[in-house]
């Protein structure tokens, strides 16, 4: 009798424990899942889920409030991703939140991350489809990588080629730097160079202290009047002897010179115009000569 009441009693005690884990079970996965509390769905369409599954956790602000209820093939280049979420932040996630695939952790599972949008104030209703942004797919990565080890490469080839050059003493970089001459001839170009601003720096304080001629052209108001008075009178003079020649032609003794020389100056423009005149005959008649060939 003994015996069988211990026996029931290790019985109803396993069987009670056997309850509180199943009821414990039951309530921890319901809690995870959404199963006990109100909910409302969002969806979201993406190229590809990268991994997604069905059951992975839904993130809001690195909080988790939902899960990944279903995954269904729109198109062979779309998939639409429907999730569950709690009711308690619906009114915190606006029109313009924007739903995108992300990892937990380095090499976790993937989850479903909602980004809170920035303009519209508008609460999500029920059903609705929010914007998706791809995420950035490990092969993707991994040829931008690639793309920088080689580049690497390359300038670190070129790298070592300049430096090769450099101390064989090619091309006039090196020479610059290890040819003691050509040194020599540079610095002695930069010290003519100096010397030439150093006059030029002298030439600009003589004349801005009014020595030398040509700073007295410049700057000498007296002499500025001098040359002004002396182009007058040559305008002057210029004037008198155009009037003199004038006279001369109009007088009977150098009349007869004057008409002789125009007359010779007509002669010679006649025969220019004639000779303009027989070549443009000469072209035109070989433009009629082509023309009848053709």
């Amino acid at each position: 009798m003994n015996k069988e009441s211990g026996y029931q009693w290790k019985l109803g005690m396993f069987v009670i424990i056997g309850l509180v884990l199943f009821v414990s079970t039951i309530y921890f996965v319901g809690k995870q899942k959404n199963l006990f509390g109100s909910t409302f769905e969002l969806n979201s369409k993406f190229n590809s889920v990268n991994g997604l599954e069905v059951g992975n956790n839904v993130r809001f602000s690195g909080i988790n409030i939902g899960t990944v209820e279903e995954i269904e093939f729109l198109t062979d280049t779309s998939v639409v991703i429907k999730l569950v979420i709690k009711e308690e932040v619906r009114k915190y996630i606006k029109k313009d939140a924007i739903a995108s695939i992300s990892s937990d952790g380095l090499m976790g599972d993937k989850v479903l991350v909602i980004s809170s949008g920035k303009n519209s104030k508008v609460i999500v209703e029920n059903n609705d489809v929010i914007a998706s942004k791809q995420a950035i797919e490990m092969e993707d990565l991994m040829v931008s990588v690639k793309k920088s080890v080689d580049n690497a490469g390359v300038i670190t080839a070129q790298l070592a080629q300049f430096s090769y050059s450099m101390n064989n003493g090619n091309g006039a970089l090196s020479r610059l730097v290890s040819d003691e001459e050509f040194g020599n001839s540079i610095k002695t170009m930069v010290t003519n160079l100096e010397n030439s601003s150093t006059e030029f720096k002298k030439f600009t304080v003589n004349m801005n202290n009014g020595k030398g001629a040509l700073s007295k052209l410049v700057s000498d108001e007296r002499m500025g009047k001098v040359i002004d008075s002396s182009l007058t009178n040559v305008k002057t003079a210029t004037k008198g002897l155009n009037e003199v020649i004038e006279a001369a032609k109009h007088n009977f003794l150098l009349r007869g010179y004057f008409n002789k020389k125009k007359k010779a100056e007509d002669k010679k423009l006649d025969e220019l115009e004639d000779q303009e005149e027989i070549e443009m005959k000469k072209e035109l008649n070989m433009g009629a000569t082509s023309d009848t060939i053709k």
